[in-house]
Order: structure tokens, then sequence, then C-alpha cells
């Protein structure tokens, strides 16, 4: 009988342990998912700040150097939350997000400037309600997007150099607004790609999570800006 309490001692703080691993962890999730809409929510506060500033006191004359930079505080940020620099790391967010801001004003300024205000007006509204939909599929849908990331990142991939290549030598807006519109769909499926993984827990750092969510948003609004833009030109 002893033997037997013994084990089923044994058995049931084995089974208190999983049940509190899980909640640990289930809490750890809910903690990570918080902090990341938090950052994301201030992320886009402040890159809001930088379209401001770049609307009315900031010009830029060279958007390579500035593509430079926000590529290097990327990086930086990376090494921050490595080396568990949570400072440091939150400077550099709020530094790129600022700057990714300040380099949307000019564009914002065009669109305003040539009477077509109403297009920035929809694209916002297009990213907000496409942002918020994908989300709640993403978190309620029984699909796995986990298989998406090397497709996603190999059309990222494609889209950037075409990109460079249409900036230095073709300048063909033919090719600006197709890469805009393949864009536009592969940033929707990075929504649903990254939001799948931060709610299962697949980021450690809710700062490269918040990243992650605000340049999936920053590019697809820039996207349906170019899609907008071109079919008001039409």
């Amino acid at each position: 009988m002893s033997l037997y309490d013994k084990n089923y001692a044994q058995n049931n703080n084995y089974a208190n342990s999983e049940i509190l691993g899980e909640e640990r962890y289930a809490g750890r999730i809910s903690s990570l998912i918080k902090q990341t809409y938090q950052l994301l929510t201030a992320s886009l506060i402040a890159a809001t700040a930088g379209a401001f500033v770049g609307m009315n006191f900031f010009s830029i004359s060279n958007p390579i150097l500035f593509l430079v930079v926000e590529i290097a505080l990327i990086f930086g940020m990376q090494f921050a939350t490595k080396s568990g620099s949570n400072t440091i790391a939150l400077v550099l967010l709020f530094a790129f997000t600022f700057i990714t801001g300040l380099s949307l004003g000019p564009i914002l300024n065009f669109y305003i400037g040539a009477g077509a205000g109403n297009i920035v007006t929809q694209a916002f509204l297009m990213t907000a309600i496409i942002f918020g939909g994908l989300s709640v599929y993403a978190m309620n849908t029984k699909t796995d997007f986990s298989s998406w990331g090397k497709v996603l990142f190999f059309a990222l991939l494609a889209i950037i150099v075409v990109s460079l290549l249409n900036y230095f030598f073709f300048s063909s807006p033919l090719i600006h607004i197709i890469v805009s519109a393949i864009a536009a769909f592969v940033f929707c499926g990075y929504i649903l790609f990254d939001t799948q993984n931060i709610i299962r827990g697949n980021y450690t750092s809710p700062i490269m999570a918040a990243v992650s969510l605000y340049l999936d948003i920053f590019n697809l609004f820039i996207s349906l800006l170019n899609i907008l833009g071109f079919l008001y030109r039409e």
C-alpha cells in the first residue's frame, strides 16, 4: 500500500509539474503578445512623429543612405536583444521607426501637394483593415503558415533586387507598379506568418516581434500607396 501511495504521489507531483509548466508557458506567451503589440503601437506613434517631421521640417536628399542606416539599426537591434541589452534595443527600435517615418514624409507631401491626399487616407484605411483582418485570421485558423518562411523570404529578396535594378537602371513605372502589387501580397503573407509565430512563442523578444509586424505594416502601406497612386494618375 505504501508503495502504491508513493507511486501515486510521484505521478501526482509529475502531473502538477506539467500543469505548472504549461501555465508558465502560457503566461510567457501571453506576456510576449501583450508586450509586442504595446511596442508595435509605440512604434507606429514614433513613425507618425517621424513622418510629421519629414513633411514639415526635413528633406531627404539621399534615400539609399537612409536605407543603409535603417538596415544597420535592424542588425543593431538583433545584436542588442541577443546580448540582453533591452534598453539599447528599445532605443534602436524607436530610432528605426522614427527614421522610416521620416523617409515617408516626402512621399506623403508629394501626394498631398498633387491634390491626392485622399489616396493617403485610403492606403492607411486599407492597411489597417487588412492587418486587422489577417491578424485575427492568423490567431484563430488551424492553418499552419510556418512553411511559408522560405517562400516569403525569397520573394522578398526578389522584390528588393528588382526594385534596386529599376531604381538605378530602368526607372520603369510599369515595373514599379508590378513590384508594388507583388509586394502587397508578400507582406500580407508576412502578416500571417509573423502573427502566428508570435502567438506560438517562436519569438524570444517582443522587440524583434514588434519590428517584424511594423515592417509588415509599413511595407504594405507603401505598396498600397504606390498602387493607388498609379491608378490615380491613370
